[in-house]
């Protein structure tokens, strides 16, 4: 919880974001909340081409390597769109962060 608090003073939030306790991958993705997005560099939909979502969106990203095709299935079984941020192919580290600048310059604070 320390770190949660200390990356809120940091970045000036008010709410505590709730920190969930890990689970496997098929039982998250059956439970998953609506406006899942899943980053697949192998989709052919851009997020630029997405309309803006009426509620919170969350952002499934696979680990170093991407997710499977068996998990992308998955994934898109129970709904869960596939959106590209381009042609490059982003460390699992860095396209969560590019995707939530994009999303703040499309929906979110940085868009008119």
């Amino acid at each position: 919880e320390g770190v949660l608090i200390g990356a809120c003073e940091q970045s000036g939030r008010r709410r505590l974001p709730r920190l969930e306790p890990a689970r496997d991958y098929p039982n998250w993705i059956a439970e998953s909340p609506p406006g899942v997005l899943l980053l697949d560099p192998e989709s052919a939909q851009p997020l630029v081409g997405l309309a803006r979502p009426a509620g919170p969106v969350t952002l499934l990203v696979g680990p170093e390597g991407g997710l499977s095709p068996k998990e992308r299935a998955l994934a898109r079984a129970h709904g869960i769109a596939g959106v590209s941020l381009g042609p490059r192919i982003l460390r699992a580290e860095t396209a969560p962060l590019a995707a939530m600048a994009a999303i703040q310059t499309l929906w979110g604070d940085f868009a008119g």
